[in-house]
């Protein structure tokens, strides 16, 4: 993935926490990312392992392609 998405193609919802499981954003800033200016997108992934961090959950990586 770009540099300028904290996207690790894990789309999954926490129905708690409405954050993904796999970058932290909630749905409507998933929905406009590309919407939004490069600053704005910067300073949210600056937030978002504290975001994890604060909502307790781990950010659950993407799975190994095996050959």
């Amino acid at each position: 993935m770009s540099k300028d998405t904290p996207c690790v193609a894990v789309c999954m919802i926490d129905p708690k926490t409405k954050l993904c499981f796999g970058c932290g954003r909630t749905l409507p800033e998933i929905a406009r990312w590309h919407a939004m200016e490069r600053a704005e997108r910067l300073a949210l992934m600056a937030q978002l392992p504290a975001r994890m961090a604060d909502a307790g959950l781990s950010p659950i990586s993407p799975a190994s392609k095996s050959a």
